[in-house]
């Protein structure tokens, strides 16, 4: 079957799979291509996710191909792994990875629970043994005429035909309680099962998500929030109760279900979805745990202050809601454009499609050849200017202009 599956492969990529092979059985380590890739070939999945197993240096292999092919590597000393970027115009083009995983062949233990492992070098069958997933413990071997000779010890050809997600040994999800998370979305991913054995495990390890770092637990959030289905994971998660033992805050029910209807393009936005209806409170708290980037918990504690105010923006006039709505992250405001109703939603809308772009035709250059000397006082006319033609009080430069002569009179 194996053989069958690289041939589905386009001539690039069995160019690229073989050039690899050849530079590091030069070396004199036997390489494999494992993990997700193997699965979506079984799943007849197209797939770029090259990871390479070899039982050697995978830095060495990685400074070898920079070598002779270009490209640049970089290296994770720690964990014995590198990252080829390749110099593209080496091989054909259409159809390869942007980077390829070059893996040591290890074993993996943990000092405790829920704890980064311990890594020691080891062949491609420890390898396989320290995956999270049967369904992710396949290799197909590259070594020459074993080339596309399948690596099965595990039943995970099995596991993938009949739709189950099972671990490899009972201490799983106890060792990395970020495997909790996997579970779920490659489920919904796949529309699998998670076998009965496997679901009866999380118990024990669900008190220990409280130990996972919040890079580790977010790095999970945000790849379940990038999946097209990420609104079954989700609900599958609080289903296991697997939500509240990161924070209190995160909750699944009716009224986030119905805001991730809305077709949305990135997790970030997901994010937003899910989270507007939290207070600013709850949203600090929740940044205490999972430690977001900067821009997006600036915008979710946009969304969270559009949310709430969410009823008042229907009777708003243009000019009120750009006051309001300027400064905030577009992206707050289109989430909250998409769960508003009626003439909120309508105002929302408007403001990212038209209102927040219009600006007066007079400049201060303008303003300074009047004779108005430099100061607070420009903005202040040009917010008046801007505001009027918001509000529809002008429509023409001629309106305009006469406008700033009664402000001037006003003024003095």
């Amino acid at each position: 079957m194996a053989q069958n599956l690289l041939a589905s492969l386009s001539d690039s990529q069995l160019d690229l799979l073989h050039r690899l092979a050849d530079e590091s059985a030069a070396l004199g380590f036997p390489i494999y291509i494992v993990g997700g890739f193997v699965r979506d070939l079984v799943l007849g999945r197209p797939s770029l996710d090259f990871d390479l197993v070899l039982e050697g240096d995978a830095i060495s292999l990685g400074r070898s191909l920079v070598s002779k092919f270009g490209g640049k590597l970089t290296v994770h000393t720690k964990f014995k792994t590198a990252k080829w970027f390749p110099g593209l115009s080496a091989f054909r083009p259409s159809n390869l990875p942007t980077f390829i995983d070059l893996i040591s062949a290890r074993s993996e233990t943990y000092k405790h629970p829920a704890a980064l492992p311990t890594v020691k070098l080891g062949t491609v069958a420890d390898d396989i043994r320290r995956r999270d997933f049967t369904l992710n413990a396949l290799a197909i071997c590259l070594d020459g005429e074993y080339f596309g000779e399948l690596r099965d010890e595990l039943g995970g050809l099995d596991d993938l035909q009949n739709g189950l997600v099972r671990v490899l040994h009972p201490r799983s999800f106890v060792d990395d309680p970020t495997r909790l998370f996997r579970a779920a979305r490659y489920e919904k991913r796949y529309d699998f099962k998670i076998e009965p054995q496997t679901l009866a495990l999380i118990p024990e390890a669900r008190p220990l998500i409280a130990k996972l770092s919040a890079q580790r637990i977010r790095h999970e959030l945000d790849l379940i929030l990038g999946e097209p289905n990420a609104l079954s994971i989700l609900a599958r998660l609080g289903d296991l109760d697997l939500l509240k033992p990161i924070h209190p805050s995160l909750t699944w029910d009716v009224t986030t279900w119905a805001r991730f209807q809305h077709k949305v393009n990135s997790a970030n936005e997901r994010w937003l979805l899910w989270l507007m209806s939290l207070t600013e409170t709850e949203i600090a708290s929740l940044n205490q745990r999972l430690k977001f980037t900067a821009s997006l918990l600036k915008s979710l504690y946009a969304s969270s202050k559009i949310f709430a105010a969410l009823s008042a923006f229907e009777d708003l006039k243009p000019s009120q809601c750009v006051e309001r709505l300027n400064g905030f992250p577009l992206n707050a405001v289109s989430a909250a454009a998409l769960i508003a109703q009626g003439k909120s939603r309508q105002n929302l809308e408007k403001y990212l499609s038209e209102w927040r772009h219009i600006k007066p035709k007079t400049t201060g250059d303008d303003l300074k050849n009047l004779g108005i000397a430099p100061g607070p006082k420009y903005q202040e006319i040009l917010s008046r200017l801007r505001n009027a033609w918001l509000d529809g009080e002008v429509d023409s430069e001629n309106e305009e202009k006469r406008l700033i002569e009664n402000f001037l009179k006003e003024t003095g």
